[in-house]
């Protein structure tokens, strides 16, 4: 029997990256929905770049048991990303993935870090519950995230069908405050993830002299792995509607993506006033509030689905606010287009 006290809690060296891919196999199969992973070249050569800390938990005889990393894309963000999370059957109850998180958040806090950030599965609460143990708190749900061809062995539901994702932030530390230009529409939501989650920023008012340019600017990340695309707004325009319609039109039609996730700058006074003037039939709906690694603050994210079945029944939860969240974004779902 595991005890507590024979856990070391550690980083993984780079010469011994082929743990991970282990862990990976032994838990998810080849359905891990990120191809490096299962390259222990590629996992050394990250940890030697620093753009991923490898936390393990590991017995005294060399047995691991655990695993989540840290990862920071370029190594210049203020806020990293927290995933790969792997917990072995003889650790479970044991709260490993708990401790993995406070040893890796130690680490980022003294490293000047703002905060951590990561996609908790809704499957089951286990994940999410060591989260808000930590101080962590929802921001967002990415509904179908998950594509249907990855099977993890901690997963309550082992239907075929894409499964959903909780966003939290873990705040380390106190950054500069920051305004935020909010949609009328979401204005109640965003204000109440602020106060819960710590982002230290303000709803601010959008200043009379605004002027808004005429041309959309954005780029499109598809994720294959995942058969979905995250369309990146670095400047919203006059164009907006008909840019992001039609990006998203190609991107399901042409493509025939899952699901297509849009992310528009919140530091921009031009964000509220293009989604202020939405009509009703817009195709994207509310997801969360994140800090994004291309624009270096926070977005809102939005959501769009083609012909996916959300089992948003089976979606699971673990806090008030987190019920309060997920209900907040079913009701906000837009038709399929």
């Amino acid at each position: 029997m595991v005890e507590d006290s024979d856990v070391i809690i550690r980083f993984l060296e780079p010469h011994e990256s082929e743990v991970l891919v282990e862990l990976i196999k032994e838990s998810y199969g080849e359905s891990y929905d990120a191809d490096w992973v299962y390259d222990a070249e590629k996992i050394a050569e990250r940890i030697r770049n620093n753009t991923l800390r490898s936390t393990i938990g590991q017995l005294a005889d060399g047995t691991i048991l655990g695993h989540m990393a840290l990862m920071v894309e370029e190594g210049v963000e203020r806020v990293i990303h927290a995933g790969i999370a792997v917990v072995r059957d003889a650790a479970r109850g044991h709260h490993l993935f708990e401790r993995l998180k406070r040893f890796g958040s130690q680490w980022a806090t003294e490293a000047g870090y703002l905060g951590i950030f990561s996609e908790a599965t809704a499957a089951h609460p286990y994940s999410q519950k060591a989260n808000i143990k930590l101080g962590a708190h929802e921001t967002g749900i990415l509904l179908g995230w998950i594509p249907d061809t990855v099977h993890n062995n901690a997963a309550v539901n082992l239907e075929g069908h894409r499964q959903s994702v909780v966003l939290f932030y873990l705040k380390l530390n106190h950054g500069d405050l920051r305004n935020m230009y909010v949609p009328k529409k979401y204005y109640e939501m965003v204000q109440k993830i602020l106060e819960v989650s710590g982002l230290h920023a303000v709803i601010a008012q959008v200043p009379t002299n605004v002027t808004v340019p005429n041309e959309t600017i954005f780029s499109i990340e598809e994720k294959v792995d995942h058969n979905s695309a995250i369309i990146h707004v670095t400047e919203p325009g006059k164009d907006f509607t008909e840019a992001i319609e039609s990006a998203r039109v190609t991107l399901m039609t042409n493509k025939r993506r899952d699901a297509v996730y849009l992310d528009v700058p919140l530091d921009l006074p031009h964000t509220e006033i293009v989604l202020n003037n939405q009509v009703s039939d817009f195709s994207f709906s509310f997801a969360g509030i994140f800090p994004n690694q291309l624009r270096h603050g926070d977005v809102l994210r939005l959501q769009a689905f083609n012909g996916v079945d959300l089992h948003s029944a089976d979606i699971v939860t673990a806090s008030d606010h987190g019920r309060e969240l997920l209900e907040y974004v079913i009701a906000d779902l837009r038709p399929d287009r």
